[in-house]
């Protein structure tokens, strides 16, 4: 029977768990009341409950925030990675080898999340100049990310925690390339198998973005209703339009072909003679979407909202000739119409440690404080076509905004948005980009060469970019993800609560029961699975936390080295390939690359069973028992 100190930890533990997995309160909030409780329960003091701020664990990542969105500010990957991209020459094959090139190393130095997010909008420029779709290389992309940030210790949050905690508990932690070479086997065997084989199980879709990509600058998207006194009722679209153009994320009552054309040319009838050249994108009919062929052999009925492409000019020869209405456009809590066809139109992405995360369209306020209005969202990967002002918005959510440009981009900046669009738009300092590099190669030289803590290094690094202007303050500011920080600096002291309240010892026993002493092999085997399983469900860095005492126990215990069970933590906390929501760059790419679900967890599972096989078999080569 387990004392009342473990049970009264196990209930805080499930209870933060629950909701960090399922966002009922913010991150932030969650690790707030999880130090708390903590401290209220008395299972730890506050000097104790409160350590994880003053962690170097903690200092340590939020410098590596500033030093990566340096690098990102500056644009100092995107030339690299755009001269690469012409050498793909609309390979797929090739273009996914490139840019596993950029991606792993820059992830083996940088924090994933902005590598990723530089990466997004590099990736969709080069689909549109390719004809490829988005969606078979986005999820590439957070992987690359997440291999290559397995390769040095910086080259995730995880890996700097389980360093210092380590060294905390009398170890002498890990070196910046302790586990590279494991890292680089990691990543060339987890590369080749995403770019000969994971590339045909991914999907063939195009996000909300697509549906204009390829047009005229001076191309538009609206929507239009057909009212009572239209005369499109009882017409086939066929009839009506010259082009449909096809988006391969239908829900349409019949299955329908697939084209890699976005739009399709169709002889236009004799009676179609006076038709303008407007696009009919979708229809929306009782709450539901529905595109492609299917709608070739529709009839327009009253109150069918119409998406439709075209110039301003054509939409409104439309509107007159068809007695349609403009329809509307979510301006935070109203529904308003359409009146400016002038405003650009661009997809947005919400990032980690966003503003809107958790809120809904009637709190961001988009269009009152930047004129921005919002045209549609995708959610988890689905178009949302009823009640969009009461969603609640998550991180990875894609919003298709409308409004001149200034506001667009003042709306990304303030609430934290990624704008998907052509890199040759990008708001970068690119006279400052062999500043960031020079910055952090220096970083880098020094923790390799010298016995400067890297904490140090990393902060000095950090001071350096906003000194040279690599960054303004504010943007520092603002690179530091408080849903991470906050993370960690609530999760560090329940690794000291399970270890004072005697729960290690009692898990470590458990397991010993479980699997027996005589096979140390196996052992690390079950435990790089509950690792990965773990980090599918919940965050990479809570796991570490949870995990990395049991395993410097476990190896007391049954006295071997704990370098094994600790490479194990590292590596399987960083195999989150199964779910969207088991890394946050995962998330990220979720909207844009309109996945689903079972996209993740196709391609996941295969990825994560040749991830379990190469970590069994090579830790124990590398760091013997």
């Amino acid at each position: 029977m387990l004392p009342f100190e473990q049970w009264l930890l196990l209930a805080i533990i499930g209870l933060s768990t629950t909701f960090y997995v399922t966002n009922w309160l913010p991150t932030e909030v969650t690790a707030a009341g999880t130090i708390v409780t903590l401290m209220a329960t008395g299972l730890l003091t506050p000097t104790d409950a409160l350590s994880g701020f003053a962690s170097t664990a903690t200092i340590t990542v939020a410098a590596m925030f500033v030093l990566s969105a340096g690098l990102m500010r500056t644009g100092a990957l995107e030339a690299v990675t755009i001269y690469l991209g012409r050498f793909a020459n609309g390979s797929a094959r090739r273009l996914l080898l490139l840019l596993a090139i950029v991606e792993v190393p820059a992830s083996a130095f940088m924090n994933n999340t902005p590598v990723v997010v530089m990466m997004i909008p590099v990736v969709v420029s080069l689909c549109r100049q390719y004809n490829l779709r988005p969606s078979k290389f986005l999820l590439p992309v957070s992987y690359f990310a997440v291999l290559g940030g397995t390769v040095t210790l910086i080259g995730t949050s995880t890996n700097i925690l389980v360093a210092d905690l380590y060294r905390k508990a009398g170890g002498p932690g890990f070196g910046l390339f302790e586990f590279t070479v494991l890292g680089l086997i990691y990543a060339v065997v987890g590369s080749t198998f995403i770019i000969l084989v994971g590339h045909r199980l991914l999907p063939n879709y195009s996000p909300l973005a697509n549906l204009t990509s390829g047009r005229s600058h001076l191309t538009y998207v609206t929507e239009l209703i057909v009212g009572s006194a239209s005369n499109l009722i009882g017409k086939a679209a066929a009839d009506v339009f010259d082009q449909i153009a096809l988006y391969e994320r239908p829900q349409p009552p019949q299955p329908i072909r697939r084209h890699r054309r976005l739009g399709q040319q169709r002889n236009k009838p004799e009676a179609n003679a006076q038709s303008t050249t407007v696009t009919l994108l979708e229809v929306l009919r009782l709450g539901r979407s529905y595109q492609a062929e299917a709608l070739r052999t529709w009839q327009l009925t009253s109150g069918d909202i119409l998406v439709v492409s075209g110039t301003p000019k054509d939409i409104h020869l439309f509107q007159q000739m068809h007695a349609v209405e403009l329809a509307t456009v979510i301006e935070d809590e109203d529904r308003t119409v359409t009146t400016d066809l002038e405003d650009q139109v661009m997809e947005a992405v919400v990032m980690p440690g966003s503003e809107v995360v958790g809120n809904t369209m009637r709190q961001i306020m988009l269009h009152r404080r930047f004129g921005v209005k919002v045209m549609g969202l995708q959610h988890q990967g689905q178009q949302q076509v009823q009640g969009l002002r009461a969603q609640r918005l998550d991180v990875g959510d894609v919003l298709l905004l409308r409004g001149k440009t200034a506001g667009l981009r003042m709306a990304a900046e303030t609430c934290r948005l990624l704008l998907v669009e052509g890199v040759e738009n990008s708001l970068v300092r690119k006279t400052k980009n062999t500043t960031a590099l020079v910055i952090m190669g220096l970083v880098i030289v020094l923790a390799s060469v010298t016995a400067i803590p890297i904490v140090v290094l990393a902060l000095t690094g950090a001071i350096a970019m906003i000194v040279t202007r690599c960054l303004r303050t504010d943007e520092a500011l603002n690179a530091l993800e408080a849903s991470t920080l906050m993370l960690l600096a609530g999760t560090i002291p329940i690794g000291l609560a399970m270890e004072s309240t005697g729960l290690v010892n009692t898990i470590v026993n458990g397991m010993i029961a479980l699997v027996g002493t005589s096979n140390p092999v196996l052992f690390l085997t079950v435990f790089y699975i509950i690792t990965a399983m773990l980090t599918e469900m919940i965050s990479n860095n809570a796991v570490a936390v949870l995990l990395t005492p049991v395993a410097l126990s476990l190896a007391t215990t049954l006295d071997v080295s704990p370098l094994p069970l600790l490479v194990a933590v590292l590596f399987g906390a960083s195999a989150a390939f199964m779910t969207p929501f088991g890394y946050q760059t995962n998330a990220i790419v979720m909207g844009p690359g309109g996945y689903k679900f079972t996209d993740y967890l196709r391609i996941g599972a295969l990825l994560q069973a040749i991830m379990i096989l190469v970590a069994t078999i090579c830790i124990p080569i590398f760091w013997p028992f």
